[in-house]
């Protein structure tokens, strides 16, 4: 399994990332590519800094199953639900200042040092750093697979 702690993880990603450009479609769901770069960076923003939403009740409720479901090999489904807080409604911005923030935000995964379940993730809840690393590659992949990256 491939996780956002590994150099080479993260250079692939990133590589990705710098392939993206206005021209890019999406093969499903309802973002753009600016929204999906904001998208992915307010991502990264939520566990690179800890930070803590509201959990729906159906995360209290099958969060942890899914969680176990979520660190087996299979790609992240199209038109997975993601929170509010997250949800881009702006359809314009500056592609090229997403890319370099999600890039950099990336990049930190190099120093990142919470201690196991200190992370709380919306839907799944306490996490480990191993299904962080895991988790966090899945969705950028996602992401970048979703614009044919």
């Amino acid at each position: 399994m491939k996780s956002v702690f590994e150099k080479a993880t993260r250079e692939e990603l990133i590589q990705r990332i710098n392939s993206l450009g206005h021209n890019n479609k999406a093969k499903w769901g309802k973002m753009n590519v600016y929204q999906m770069l904001k998208h992915c960076a307010l991502w990264e923003e939520m566990v690179l800094f800890n930070r803590r939403y509201k959990r729906p009740f159906t995360g209290l409720l099958l969060g942890r199953f899914f969680l176990k479901n979520e660190m087996k090999g299979k790609p992240m489904r199209p038109n997975n639900p993601t929170i509010p807080e997250l949800m881009v409604r702006d359809t314009s911005g500056d592609i090229a200042k997403e890319k370099s923030r999600w890039i950099s935000l990336i990049q930190m995964y190099e120093s990142y040092n919470f201690p196991d379940n200190s992370f709380i993730h919306p839907f799944f809840g306490k996490m480990t750093k191993e299904q962080i690393g895991y988790h966090a590659y899945k969705h950028s992949d996602h992401h970048l697979r979703q614009f044919g990256v």
